[in-house]
């Protein structure tokens, strides 16, 4: 059983290594957000983790996320960065600071209609890979996109996400990312893009370091900080 202080080291050592690629980069570690996966972690392991200094947490699945949400401290900056569904739409309105997996038009258009008058900080989802196995929209299609989304209702586009290339090959991790930064500066010269999008969300467990080379501002991490999944 994983403890408090295994969670408490596995922190500092991220810390550590997300501090080291910032200084390889030429950044600030301060301009790095750790948002830790919690999928399928038990809620004394979540608090464990905020006890270690969390406070950014992400789901995949919408009602694991809304049992844990009651039973944690509110300070905690709830992440929805699993696959939404459109018949999900109504359980994760206010609940959560950000919603990464916005993967096309039409879940952006649902998710508006249904907002009301409440808003929602989005990102949207791009495959930069090319893997037909991911999710999101293509690296052609992402600016026109983006553009179409700001305009509804309710939405707040706050940056771009991408999942790197299923792959231990360092160099085709680097590509996938810097075609999403390569994204991410084109997008911030149109004049349609509001000031605060500023998040580039991509780098997980096996490949942060990459993407922060690469100008990741949030790296979504589980293992490195919770241990392999049982």
């Amino acid at each position: 059983m994983i403890t408090s202080s295994d969670i408490s080291a596995r922190v500092k050592e991220v810390q550590k290594r997300i501090a080291e690629a910032a200084v390889r980069s030429k950044r600030q570690p301060s301009e790095i957000t750790i948002l830790a996966v919690t999928k399928t972690q038990p809620v004394e392991v979540l608090r464990a983790a905020h006890e270690a200094g969390l406070r950014d947490f992400g789901e995949n699945r919408v009602q694991e996320a809304l049992e844990k949400i009651g039973a944690l401290p509110t300070d905690i900056r709830w992440h929805l960065i699993g696959q939404l569904q459109t018949n999900k739409i109504n359980k994760i309105l206010h609940q959560f600071v950000l919603v990464h997996s916005v993967d096309s038009l039409q879940l952006a258009e649902a998710l508006s209609a249904r907002l009301g008058n409440g808003n929602q900080d989005i990102l949207l989802e791009v495959n930069s890979s090319g893997e037909p196995s991911k999710a999101g929209v293509s690296p052609m299609e992402a600016i026109e996109t983006a553009e179409k989304i700001e305009r509804l209702p309710g939405l707040k586009m706050r940056g771009l996400m991408t999942v790197g290339p299923l792959t231990e090959d360092p160099g085709k991790q680097r590509e996938a990312f810097k075609i999403l930064k390569g994204l991410f500066d084109s997008a911030r010269t149109k004049s349609w893009v509001p000031k605060n999008f500023s998040i580039l969300s991509m780098g997980m467990s096996g490949d942060f370091e990459t993407a922060i080379e690469e100008g990741s501002t949030l790296v979504r991490v589980g293992t490195a900080v919770f241990g392999p999944r049982a």
